[in-house]
């Protein structure tokens, strides 16, 4: 029993943090000039079909891939050497930006 109130409590302080890192879209925006190189405007329109569309992502898989490939567990030059660039303040920035934007793809119902 008490085990699961130190897990229950665990929990809760994780799920109180989160709120804390939170990324500003405005912010996004602005760090987003560089991404639009390669993922076009608003991350909608890549240039290639090899770079993967941003928009309408999920802002926590976008925060952990930045990191992965900044800590070098993801492999890419161009994205290693912009990510090492960015804070977390600046990943989370980005990702709030966009995953706030929308998806050109079509969803199943």
């Amino acid at each position: 029993m008490k085990a699961a109130i130190k897990l229950s409590a665990l929990l809760a302080l994780g799920l109180c943090g989160m709120n804390a890192a939170a990324g500003d879209v405005a912010a996004g925006e602005e760090k987003a000039v560089t991404c639009a190189a390669c993922h076009g405007a608003g991350g909608a329109a890549p240039i290639s079909p090899q770079y993967p569309i941003l928009a309408g992502q999920h802002a926590d898989y976008l925060v952990q891939s930045l990191l992965q490939y900044k800590n070098g567990e993801r492999k890419n030059m161009i994205m290693a050497g912009l990510a090492a660039g960015l804070s977390e303040q600046d990943i989370e920035d980005l990702a709030a930006y966009f995953s706030a934007q929308s998806s050109p793809l079509r969803t199943v119902d």
